[in-house]
């Protein structure tokens, strides 16, 4: 399937390869001396510790680099306040590239209420504080003071979810592409090795940054659409009913060159007079009208626009989503002023053995020795685990996956998998025979396609599994059921255990493969995340309706008991998504204690860069579906007290939240659930005020009664947190994975 582009590993070495492989690569000029080095090619700047590990992004991507043969340097973490931190390898060659790291700066450093928070995983000791915000920002500012005339490429999951017009959450305002932001040349976004491997060979051979404007998986700044390009006109919502398919004006001869420049964001200067250098094609008439896909854009609404109209926001989110398959997606052009972000399709998945290959390199997976014994919570969490997978074809609207590693699933291969086990064993410190994960942003989608290559290829469905799993998607566990078998044979493993989240929808196709999963890898825990109960909800979230959960519940009980086990399942739900009332909570809350389960791991809905549901957030109008300034709008919880009151629905069970909950409900016209009785969902009052309370009294705690807030002895444990999933738009922390 990969003929649209060159092998990763079909480049000719650059000559620095005579070097060879690096222990570690160099964070100091000491450790660039003892290597032979006298200058590198490609310095990276990181906001995190550097981890020489498949789960860190700069350790994946350097050692990419290092296998074309180039000599790159790493500065974790740099003193932004201090000049001398991003000068202290000198100046490279090639380039400066620069990601915030493995999380967005922001998401990383506060929490869905905007509180600060108290530690950074990917950072010694945890320690916060040690990356700005903003940090591909503020690191691309500080490599051009450093070094003005030094190309800057930035990256990494912060850049990939700004790259076009952004509502940004910590502001409460769009901003602008962050490659305008940051001044930096050019933007790489989603899984960028190919686009990062040919970028440094044309470097190499001479080109400059300028030269490069076509490579998929970029962003770029162009003054205009090209001469001969097509544009599709998305930049509007409402259109006249019916739109005659008249002679476009745009494609007449002897045209005003001057008016049309003014009209299609600056016609190229140099071309004839009488020839309109750009066709301009009404988005109700795209259909009708003779293009050439392979020169055609789309153009969306301008950053200022965007900025004024939540509607107009809200229908460029579609559209970018719509245009996220990267066989048949289009170039995308937002005006920012007088110039142009220039959006190139995204980067053609990675083929098995390039998969291979990347995670194949000489990881040290320790951090970089200059740490000592310092504890860094990110690499601890995932030292033991194996990232089987990348993507994620579900389209859950709050979450970041798909928007950075895409909807298609690029899988190892089962010998890659085993091999890497076997160093973890071998190599790691500390293995004690437990491999904590075999997964990835999902533990169920390996090696999962569609059934048709050309379906494939002509596809724009925003989730292969919702409303309904699609007929063309190939659901059968077998890779998966033969990977878990083929890992629980080799010698020094004791246990392998599934820690990544459960696409349960996917499984209950495969009864094979739950059995599998429940008998082997499941230790008395198993996490999966049906979200929300409510349907009015979850289809908003793109999210199947509990009657799946039921089923996949059904069949977990009967297989871990034909195991002779006592397991249970670990729910995960959101509150305050966008489309969740107060009634939805409540029945969500009332389900929760039918069910006999008290969460303790709560998450609110956290509006990341760029997804679906931040829209919904922002504009309080549906993406999903087409829309009009007509469309009624969406109930959208955004004041703080909504927030709390949805939160607290979550946990009934917490004293602390009663108060509150009364008032909702007695508002609400539910004193039903208020009081005694098996219906009720919290306690009426305390009869004895405290001031009536004879001295010394100590009234028996309500926590006591409702269990405190803790997980029961059985059905309770569900309640239970097992490591937090990697969905930024639930405001998860992610395990560690590599979000290139």
């Amino acid at each position: 399937m990969n003929s649209q582009a060159p092998h990763l590993f079909s480049y000719y070495p650059y000559w620095a390869e005579c070097f060879g492989t690096a222990p570690f690569l160099p964070m100091s000029r000491e450790e660039m001396d003892v290597l032979g080095w006298d200058s590198c090619d490609v310095i990276i700047i990181s906001g995190d510790a550097y981890v020489d590990h498949p789960s860190f992004g700069m350790a994946v991507l350097g050692r990419l680099l290092e296998s074309q043969g180039f000599r790159v340097g790493i500065i974790a973490q740099p003193d932004w306040n201090n000049p001398d931190d991003f000068m202290k390898l000198g100046k490279p060659n090639l380039y400066f590239g620069i990601t915030a790291g493995n999380m967005d700066s922001l998401i990383n450093k506060y929490t869905a209420d905007l509180k600060v928070r108290s530690d950074d995983a990917y950072t010694p000791h945890g320690e916060p504080g040690k990356r700005p915000d903003r940090a591909v920002i503020v690191y691309s500012q500080k490599c051009r003071e450093a070094y003005k005339d030094v190309p800057i490429v930035i990256g990494g999951i912060e850049a990939s979810l700004r790259r076009i017009a952004q509502y940004d959450y910590w502001s409460d305002q769009v901003r602008r592409s962050v490659l305008i932001d940051s001044g930096a040349d050019i933007l790489l976004y989603g899984n960028a090795e190919r686009a990062l491997v040919e970028m440094t060979h044309a470097l190499s051979q001479g080109r400059t940054i300028d030269d490069i404007k076509d490579l998929r998986g970029t962003t770029i700044v162009r003054d205009a659409t090209p001469t001969g390009w097509t544009e599709i006109d998305s930049s509007r919502i409402d259109w006249p009913g019916h739109i005659d398919q008249l002679p476009n004006p745009y494609d007449m001869k002897e045209s005003n060159s001057d008016s049309c420049a003014s009209d299609n964001g600056g016609a190229d200067e140099t071309a004839d007079n009488d020839v309109m250098p750009v066709k301009i094609i009404p988005l109700p008439l795209q259909r009708k009208v003779d293009h050439d896909p392979a020169k055609t854009c789309i153009r969306l609404p301008s950053f200022e626009k965007v900025r004024n109209d939540s509607a107009l926001y809200a229908h460029a989110s579609r559209v970018l989503h719509q245009e996220s398959n990267p066989y048949n997606a289009r170039p995308l052009v937002q005006k920012h002023g007088h110039q142009e972000i220039w959006v190139n399709p995204p980067p053609i998945p990675l083929e098995t053995d390039e998969m291979d290959s990347v995670f194949g390199f000489a990881y040290q997976r320790v951090p970089h020795p200059s740490y000592g014994d310092a504890r860094i919570p990110a690499y601890e969490m995932i030292r033991f685990s194996v990232n089987i997978m990348r993507g994620c074809f579900g389209g859950c609207t709050f979450c970041s996956i798909t928007e950075h590693e895409g909807r298609i699933i690029q899988s190892r291969s089962q010998e890659s998998v085993i091999h890497e086990i076997e160093e973890i064993r071998d190599k790691v410190p500390g293995f004690t025979g437990t491999i904590s994960d075999l997964g990835g942003p999902t533990a169920n989608m390996y090696h999962l396609t569609c059934k048709s290559e050309t379906i494939l290829k002509n596809c724009r469905r925003l989730s292969c599994v919702y409303p309904t799993i699609c007929k063309n998607l190939n659901t059968s566990h077998k890779a998966t059921t033969e990977l878990y078998r083929a890992a629980r044979k080799l010698p020094g493993i004791k246990r392998i255990a599934i820690a990544s989240g459960l696409r349960y929808d996917l499984a209950v196709e495969d009864p094979e493969y739950v059995r599998e999963l429940v008998t082997h890898h499941v230790g008395g825990l198993l996490k999966i995340a049906p979200e929300h109960t409510e349907q009015n909800v979850l289809s908003k979230m793109m999210k199947p309706g509990m009657g799946t959960y039921d089923r996949f519940k059904h069949m977990f009980d009967k297989f871990s008991k034909e195991a002779g086990k006592e397991q249970y399942l670990v729910p995960y739900f959101i509150a305050a998504h966008p489309g969740s009332e107060n009634k939805d909570m409540m029945n969500l809350a009332l389900w929760l204690k039918k069910h006999k389960m008290r969460v303790d791991q709560v998450q609110t809905f956290y509006p990341s860069p760029m997804s679906l549901a931040t829209a919904m957030y922002h504009s309080e109008r549906d993406p999903l579906h087409r829309m009009s300034y007509k469309s009624k709008k969406m109930t959208v919880p955004r004041d703080i007290r909504q927030r709390r009151i949805q939160k607290a629905f979550l946990r009934y069970h917490d004293p602390k939240n009663w108060d509150m909950l009364r008032d909702e409900l007695r508002s609400m016209g539910r004193t039903d659930l208020i009081g005694k009785g098996p219906n009720a969902l919290i306690p009426a009052e305390d009869a004895p005020s405290k001031r009536h309370q004879r001295p010394g009294f100590k009234a028996k705690s309500s926590a006591s009664k409702a269990g405190g807030g803790r997980p029961s002895a059985h059905k309770g444990k569900t309640g239970q947190s097992p490591k937090a999933a990697h969905k930024a738009g639930s405001g998860r922390k992610p395990k560690g994975r590599s979000p290139r």
